[in-house]
């Protein structure tokens, strides 16, 4: 996984609160491989009319919009099912950080372990961002996980994450990597506990 310290991008706006992982990646893209391009079928059927064809007054389908790599979204955004394959579909249609005012538990999760950063500010923050860059679309904004900052024209907003989260993706770490980054501690308990309890290690041939 790659790293994540900071990142200065434009930004897409997509305020409607309680955008769930059915609706972020719709049921029926689970069979795909990801290889077939999951970025795709991104929010499908927000983004397309019954016939397929885009839908013109939607955000990511605006010419401005291409090449955004920060969402701006509503609260919960996220919530319902638990399937990471949504986290892969915002991530491989290029966004690397999504700001909203909350975050479902578990879409929060799986994004920090496929490098997606969710930056949590509040309600009236989120909405003066979304503004800011309806506005302006090619307006620049700078996230910075090392202070937790969000950077917008003359304004900074602070954010949370979880820590865990937050230590994972300045490293570049997935689980893996989280659990050997304790190796020493790991060994120094292996070795204090074969003194105490001797009984409990096989003997070796």
């Amino acid at each position: 996984m790659e790293k994540f310290t900071s990142l200065t991008a434009t930004a897409c706006p997509l305020p409607q609160p309680n955008l769930n992982t059915d609706q972020i990646l719709p049921a029926r893209f689970l069979k795909w491989p990801r290889s077939r391009g999951l970025g795709t079928a991104l929010f499908a059927d927000l983004r397309c009319d019954p016939a397929g064809n885009e839908r013109a007054d939607f955000p990511l389908n605006q010419p401005a919009r291409h090449g955004a790599k920060i969402l701006v979204a509503g609260r919960n955004f996220g919530g319902g099912s638990s399937r990471e394959a949504a986290v892969y579909a915002i991530f491989d249609h290029g966004f690397r950080c999504v700001i909203a005012p909350s975050f479902g538990d578990i879409f929060a999760q799986n994004a920090s372990k496929n490098g997606l950063l969710t930056a949590a500010v509040s309600e009236a923050d989120a909405a003066e961002l979304a503004d800011a860059v309806t506005a302006d679309p090619g307006r620049n904004v700078t996230i910075d996980l090392e202070t937790t900052t969000i950077r917008c024209g003359n304004r900074t907003y602070r954010f949370t994450i979880d820590p865990v989260g937050r230590n994972q993706l300045l490293n570049g770490w997935d689980d893996v990597d989280l659990t050997e980054s304790f190796g020493a501690r790991i060994s120094a308990y292996r070795d204090a506990d074969r003194l105490r309890r001797p009984w409990a290690n096989p003997a070796k041939p």
